[in-house]
């Protein structure tokens, strides 16, 4: 047989698949995957329902619904005082995966360099690879992440095309200060370099953060599209409603790439999120509140046991260090064994990273009921009080 695609064929199975059948198959809680265990508002679904009785079912402008487009304007508009033109600025796509993959392709060039920053969620390396860019990773340092002018001069280039920026960031909880975006802008300048704005978690921020769109800073207009999800605003991720924000120039050509990936998304969803975004800001502002309490009291819980909480900023999780616990063996086999044996499963940080990984590192989510998270607690303690 003649290869395959590379980039695919030499992938194993995703961390995510593997430690959520291992949590399966141990009756484990799964504080892995990030997905919520509670639905989103009653009335959005209820609104998804209605249009799908009353119709259309066909198929919907490829760029997206119109009053999702429009709301998704007006979102930008209100929040970040960024002007979208719905008509040409606005695409909408099955999720905020596809959003991403079509920006990389309508973007990327075969031998462009794109510059990740790790830990990067899986995704991004295998989609530039598959577009034949060249992935280069910037490696931040736990426990705060900083981003640093000697890192990025080391990672810029000629070459470089574009930059992967995730604010805030899955998995390391962090969000870009405004003096990191100056400096990345520089850079980007100096270059002449675009940004891919992974902003998915855009409203869950803590302690009084705010979530700054890179495009927000002087000269990146032009250079930045948005990706965003309304899974992540409004607790609904199975939904897969994604879109792209940004300037014509670059959303031209990401809807291109949009065409030929899934070319519509389905209308019933589209008009409940346009809805929700028009008359639900309440509900995902509350979420970050609630969330914000579910880290606090998994932090608390977690340190009391012996693990080392890094601060999260933003997100759905919650990265700790495990040294302190003395587990023989790397990241991966201490959440196979965490999984095994203690009946709660998380995820290994090791995965997000290309190389030279740090071993002592999980990443547990806390988008989870309160009831949930206590029996987790309860579950690790009984556990850890006995090795």
């Amino acid at each position: 047989m003649k290869p395959l695609n590379p980039t695919f064929a030499g992938l194993g199975t995703t961390i995510f698949t593997v430690m959520s059948g291992l949590a399966n198959q141990h009756g484990a809680i799964n504080l892995g995957q990030g997905f919520p265990d509670t639905d989103g508002p009653l009335a959005l679904r209820e609104r998804a329902a209605q249009a799908l009785i009353e119709g259309p079912n066909q198929y919907p402008p490829m760029m997206g619904v119109e009053a999702l487009r429009q709301a998704l304007a007006a979102h930008a508009k209100r929040f970040y005082d960024l002007i979208y033109d719905w008509r040409s600025e606005v695409v909408v796509t099955s999720g905020g995966t596809e959003a991403l993959t079509a920006s990389i392709m309508g973007l990327v060039n075969p031998g462009d360099e794109v510059i990740l920053f790790e830990p990067a969620y899986d995704s991004y390396k295998p989609i530039v690879e598959a577009v034949g860019g060249v992935a280069k990773p910037i490696r931040l340092a736990a426990p705060n992440w900083t981003l640093t002018e000697q890192a990025l001069a080391d990672a810029f280039s000629p070459k470089t095309k574009a930059v992967l920026l995730n604010s805030p960031m899955n998995p390391a909880g962090k969000v870009f200060s405004t003096a990191e975006l100056g400096l990345l802008a520089t850079f980007l300048k100096r270059f002449d370099a675009l940004a891919i704005c992974d902003e998915v978690y855009e409203h869950l921020t803590f302690d009084g953060l705010k979530h700054t769109p890179l495009a927000t800073l002087p000269g990146m207009y032009e250079r930045c599209v948005r990706v965003g999800s309304a899974g992540k605003i409004f607790s609904l991720t199975g939904w897969k409603v994604g879109w792209v924000t940004g300037p014509a120039a670059l959303t031209g050509a990401v809807s291109k790439a949009h065409q030929f990936i899934t070319f519509t998304t389905p209308t019933a969803l589209q008009i409940a999120v346009a809805h929700g975004l028009n008359n639900f800001e309440d509900y995902y502002l509350n979420l970050a509140k609630e969330l914000e309490g579910n880290r606090d009291y998994l932090a608390r819980e977690l340190a009391a046991i012996g693990f080392v909480p890094l601060h999260a900023q933003g997100t759905y999780f919650l990265t700790t260090d495990i040294s302190k616990l003395r587990f023989n063996g790397s990241d991966v086999d201490f959440c196979k064994h965490m999984t095994e044996h203690a009946r709660v499963a998380a995820i290994p940080l090791s995965v997000f990273f290309t190389s030279d990984a740090p071993q002592t590192l999980v990443r547990f989510a806390f988008c989870k009921q309160r009831a949930v998270l206590e029996d987790a607690v309860r579950r690790l303690r009984e556990h850890f009080k006995r090795n």
